[in-house]
């Protein structure tokens, strides 16, 4: 090495370089210009030689080796920068031309970082990450990582020995950002970041921002394309914003890919399980789930997450690629291709995301830098002892801008139709879940986590400006209030919310025997108490069939299969009579006996038998009825969309309503029998004078019912019944929802009477004596067998034979709202 190029090196940085421990590597490396020339210098641990290529005039200059770690520097005699590749020649004997990293300049500017800094950059993942991209004309791929308290930060993987060494990345000043472009790389390759900590400890962490990772148990980013897929659901996505308005119709089947359909497991040739070899792929899904949703009549599907997870039997809640859909079931091509096939088949999908928590995995956020980046430092506010998991630190703007960039990336780039908040109400309550004296109470001495509503506001204002038409769902599961509401008000911001207070009570209801069922009337009819103060989603979800609870037909009541059937049947159709879109979880619809199992298939094979299969009808005609029926939906938030008939039979289990639109016409009666018992007479009230027809009954016989029900159309009568002038008398089916449309009648005008006529005497004569000839006529003929009848029932003792021949009269009782009906006749299991 010469005496000039040896005095011109920065030999504490070299050693810093080659220890490993610069946070900017670029101040030495790549190209710099002199006042004695253009110095190069390179580290590429293990070469022996290495040259530079000028590629305008291809002349070559071979560097000097400045440390035999693999430190490389020549001084080149220009004044202006050059474009050069690097021809380098290993240990082993093999050499290749490359271009040298530290030639390309950052690709984040100044707007980017401050923007980041104020956690406003809401299309970070844009820079974040791994990016296939071309600087000039060199392709390769870009990296950026966060990692504000690292000393170093290396990309690492196959392409590089897994070496931190080799490339160490650039810091973005005091941003926190680690970033470098590396020419050369392309899709598919396999990478981590490398990160030492102040106390000089190394750790590998996968790409918070990465866009693919790998099959599990591995847990390396994979570098990925999102942008070449090509798009062809435009005509869904122009008609999503009215297709998801609350004047439409949500019926959503919510869905675990991993267990929906699985194939049989497959094995290698020694016998070994083939690993993921039991899952469908994203794109096989598609197919067949369209294919049942649209048979079965549902709106939407929900998917629980499919963001990238460690452990299947989180059902991917604990998160650790929340940019990446899991390689369970393929790759983001093929989860595109999913989402755009659902669209084509006319399918919104919801999609469940996860921003309350995370898992302690190594390879995850916990402790990114060594340091408590993502989530508290204190453990009383950044762990959550009961779930074993981390919680996010709202107050950092990095973390809030990573989050809500992520909701508008599945959005985005995956064109979600919504995103499902998971266990919001554990971000809303600082002691949520916890015991006194492990939490830490907000500034007002409260137990109100201010800075979660502070993000989830600044969330819910961003999303709906950038992605109309996408709508936002909240698990929410107090009585917070205003979860949903415009932010403008002072609501948190949310479209819907799940109502599992409704679930609960409404279960708790249905669990009990049915002749316990009187005492606890109230639990059935609270929910409308409460039913506008949000805007909810009815939901069966399938945090009601696992750990323990069972199946939902194994919560019924009944000592036959029929009858927890029938009750099942009775449940459905009151939450589809009721305000509220509605979510039932997969398996359900058909009757799955045993609670869900995430490691095995739904047991499709139960509809080889009657019993599943009339259920799985029954709920298709459920959907049909409840989408087709605008009255079931149209007015699901507004007061004037439902009207009590009757709601103080408690004693019998029975409720009546109206389900009303703005055209009276489109309302319908609804009558719900939650007693196994047949009401031959049943008098109810109804709204006015008209013709009501039974259009639905879960009581039919191809439902699995006994078929008592209404063929014929009744017309109201002039009958006080429920505080209502005009009534009708149906037979109510036991178990039973029966819905009746509502057709007006004008009412007949009273006959207007005729004056009467005054005739002349003579003409009055004549009349009368015409009348007394027609009577004397009728005596006589009169038959000799009915006088004789008519002697014989004068006579005391034939009248009170011919009476004890008769039937006997249907003994009557009164009901606790008045009402006279049959007495009811029910027998073992099933009333008739």
């Amino acid at each position: 090495m010469d005496k000039v190029l040896y005095e011109m090196m920065d030999w504490a940085a070299i050693e810093e370089l080659v220890y490993s421990e610069s946070g900017n590597p670029d101040k030495l490396l790549g190209p710099h210009l002199t006042e004695n020339g253009l110095l190069i210098q390179v580290f590429i641990p293990t070469a022996v030689y290495v040259t530079v290529k000028l590629t305008a005039l291809g002349k070559k200059y071979p560097m000097d080796m400045e440390d035999e770690a693999g430190v490389f520097a020549v001084l080149i005699p220009r004044k202006s920068l050059a474009d050069y590749t690097l021809l380098v020649t290993y240990d082993n004997g093999i050499t290749e031309e490359l271009k040298d990293p530290y030639a390309f300049p950052p690709l984040f500017n100044e707007s980017d970082l401050k923007k980041f800094e104020a956690g406003i950059h809401y299309d970070i993942y844009e820079k974040m990450g791994a990016h296939v991209v071309s600087v000039g004309d060199v392709k390769g791929v870009y990296f950026a990582v966060w990692a504000p308290c690292a000393m170093r930060v290396s990309v690492v993987g196959d392409f590089n020995l897994w070496d931190g060494r080799r490339h160490q990345m650039r810091r973005m000043g005091d941003s926190g950002i680690f970033e470098l472009f590396i020419p050369g790389l392309a899709q598919g390759e396999i990478y981590k970041y490398e990160i030492k900590a102040q106390n000089g400890d190394p750790m590998l962490k996968a790409d918070p921002y990465g866009n693919y990772a790998e099959l599990r148990p591995h847990t390396a980013s994979v570098v990925w394309d999102i942008n070449q897929y090509q798009w062809r659901d435009k005509d869904w996505m122009d008609k999503r914003e009215r297709i998801q308005s609350k004047e439409s119709p949500m019926s959503i089947y919510e869905v675990h890919l991993g267990s929906w359909i699985r194939k049989p497991v497959e094995v290698d040739e020694n016998g070994e399980e083939i690993i993921g070899s039991e899952f469908y792929n994203y794109r096989e899904l598609a197919e067949k789930l369209a294919v049942y949703v649209k048979e079965m009549g549902y709106t939407h599907v929900e998917l629980m997450p499919v963001m990238e997870h460690p452990l299947d039997a989180s059902w991917g809640y604990q998160v650790t690629g929340y940019y990446a859909p899991t390689s369970r079931y393929g790759t983001p091509d093929d989860f595109m291709y999913f989402m755009d096939y659902m669209h084509e088949q006319g399918v919104g999908v919801i999609l469940d995301w996860v921003p309350a928590h995370f898992p302690k995995d190594l390879s995850g956020l916990a402790c990114f830098d060594g340091t408590c980046v993502y989530e508290h430092q204190d453990p009383r506010q950044g762990m959550h002892p009961h779930w074993g998991t981390l919680i996010y630190n709202y107050g950092r703007p990095q973390v809030t801008n990573f989050l809500i960039a992520n909701a508008l990336f599945w959005a985005r780039k995956y064109h979600a139709d919504g995103i499902r908040m998971d266990a919001v109400a554990s971000m809303l309550y600082l002691d949520y879940g916890k015991n006194d004296g492990e939490w830490v109470a907000n500034i007002y001495g409260g137990n109100e986590n201010l800075e979660a509503v502070e993000f989830l506001k600044h969330l819910n204002s961003v999303f709906k400006k950038r992605e109309p038409g996408a709508v936002l769902i909240a698990e929410e599961s107090t009585a917070w209030p205003q979860i949903t509401g415009n932010v403008d008000d002072g609501a948190v911001g949310f479209d819907y919310k799940w109502n599992m207070g409704w679930m609960n009570d409404f279960l708790g209801y249905m669990e009990y025997d049915p002749f316990f069922r009187c005492h606890h009337y109230g639990e059935l009819t609270f929910s409308m108490l409460y039913a506008y103060s949000e805007d909810f989603i009815l939901v069966f979800s399938h945090d009601e069939v696992v750990h323990g609870k069972g199946s939902m037909v194994g919560k019924m009541p009944g000592e036959r299969l029929e009858d927890k059937f029938a009750n099942l049947r009775t449940a459905y159709g009151f939450m589809m009579m009721h305000p509220g879109k509605k979510l039932l979880f997969m398996g359900q619809d058909m009757g799955q006996i045993s609670e869900w199992n995430e490691n095995e298939s739904l047991h499709w094979e139960d509809l080889q038998y009657e019993i599943h299969s009339q259920l799985k009808l029954y709920v298709q005609a459920l959907n049909q009825l409840y989408t087709s029926h605008p009255a079931l939906y149209e007015m699901d938030y507004h007061p004037d969309g439902f009207e009590w008939i009757n709601c103080t039979s408690g004693q019998d289990n029975i409720l009546v309503f109206l389900r009303k639109t703005k055209k009276q016409e489109e309302n319908l009666l609804v009558v719900c029998n939650f007693a196994p018992v047949v009401h031959e007479q049943f008098k109810l009230g109804v709204p006015f004078h008209g013709k009501y027809k039974e259009i639905f009954n879960s009581d039919e016989e191809r439902f699995g019912g006994w078929g008592v029900g209404n063929p014929r159309v009744k017309t109201s009568k002039k009958d006080e019944c429920d505080e209502r002038p005009e009534s009708i008398t149906i037979q109510l089916a036991p178990l039973g929802i029966q819905i009746f449309s509502c057709t007006p009648v004008a009412e007949k005008a009273e006959p207007v009477k005729k004056a009467a006529v005054v005739k002349k005497p003579a003409a009055k004569k004549a009349a009368v004596k015409k009348a007394a000839a027609v009577k004397a006529k009728a005596a006589a003929k009169e038959q000799p067998e009915a006088k004789a009848k008519a002697v014989v029932e004068e006579k005391p003792e034939v009248k009170a034979k011919a009476a004890a021949k008769e039937k006997p009269a249907t003994k009557a009782k009164s009901t606790p709202t008045g009402k006279t009906t049959t007495k009811a006749k029910t027998v073992k299991g099933k009333t008739k």
